[in-house]
C-alpha cells in the first residue's frame, strides 16, 4: 500500500467501548484522519476493513472470539490493498504483540500514549514508514526471537540472496539505525540507503522495517548482544 493522498482513513478496533470511542473521537480532531469504522472484535475488524478499506487499524491484541493477531494475518494476507496495522497494547513487553509484529503489524503503542505520539503515530505507519519507538519494539523482538525456534527456514536461505552491502544494512536496520545514520555510516546518500532497504524487502519478501528487523532475529542474523544498547 502507497502512501493516501487524502486523509488518512483509520479503523479502530479495541473490545472496551470506552477506549474504542475515546481514540476514535481523538483521531477525528485531526483534518488529515477520517475514521471509517470501529470494531469490538477481531472478526468485526476484519469484516469492517474488507469493506471501508481503511489505510491504518489501530487494533487491540487481546480481544474476545477472534484476537487481534489472527485478525492482523488475515487483514496481511495477499488479498487486495492490505492497510498497515498498529498494535494497541498495555505492556509493552508481551508475546501476543511480538506474535502480532511477526504476522505483519507495522508497529504497536501502549494504550496510555499522549494525544500527540498517537497522532505522529498514525502519520507515520500512513506513510510505510515502520518501527514505531525503536528501541522498545527492538527489545520486545530481541526479547522473543531469543526465546522461539527458527521457524522460517525458507526465509533464512533467502538471506544468502542479499549482497554483502544489503546483508550489511540489514543488520544495522535491526540495530534501530535509521536511514541517514546508516548512509552516515557507509559514506553514501540517504537515496542509495532507500534503494538497499528496497531491494532488502523484496528479496526477503517483507513489507517494511519492523519485518524486516523481525526476520533478522529470527534467522539468526543478528543475535542479541552487548552491541545492542537500550
Amino acid at each position: 500500500m502507497s502512501a493516501p493522498t487524502g486523509p488518512v482513513r483509520i479503523v479502530v478496533a479495541d473490545d472496551h467501548q470506552i477506549v474504542r470511542s475515546g481514540f476514535a473521537g481523538l483521531l477525528d480532531t485531526q483534518p488529515d484522519f477520517t475514521v471509517v469504522g470501529t470494531a469490538e472484535d477481531g472478526a468485526e475488524a476484519v469484516r469492517v476493513c474488507r469493506e471501508a478499506s481503511p489505510d491504518v487499524v489501530l487494533m487491540d491484541v487481546r480481544m474476545p472470539g477472534m484476537d487481534g493477531i489472527e485478525a492482523t494475518r488475515q487483514l496481511i494476507s495477499p488479498r487486495g490493498d492490505r492497510p498497515r496495522i498498529l498494535i494497541l497494547t498495555t505492556f509493552d513487553l508481551d508475546d501476543y504483540v511480538y506474535d502480532a509484529l511477526r504476522a505483519g503489524a507495522s508497529g504497536f503503542l501502549l494504550k496510555d500514549v499522549t494525544a500527540e505520539q498517537l497522532f505522529h503515530a498514525v502519520r507515520v505507519i500512513a506513510a510505510g514508514e515502520a518501527l514505531l519507538a525503536p528501541t522498545v519494539t527492538r527489545r520486545l523482538i530481541r526479547e522473543f526471537a531469543s526465546q522461539r525456534p527458527r521457524p522460517d527456514s525458507a526465509r533464512a536461505a533467502r538471506l544468502a540472496t542479499l549482497t554483502p552491502r544489503e546483508t550489511q544494512v540489514l543488520r544495522l536496520m535491526a540495530e534501530g539505525l535509521s536511514n541517514p545514520e546508516i548512509a552516515a555510516r557507509f559514506v553514501v546518500t540517504e537515496e542509495t540507503v532507500k534503494t538497499h532497504v528496497s531491494r532488502i524487502l523484496a528479496k526477503l519478501g517483507l513489507r517494511d522495517r519492523t519485518q524486516a528487523v523481525v526476520a533478522a532475529y529470527e534467522t539468526g542474523l543478528v543475535v542479541p548482544g552487548a552491541r545492542e544498547q537500550e
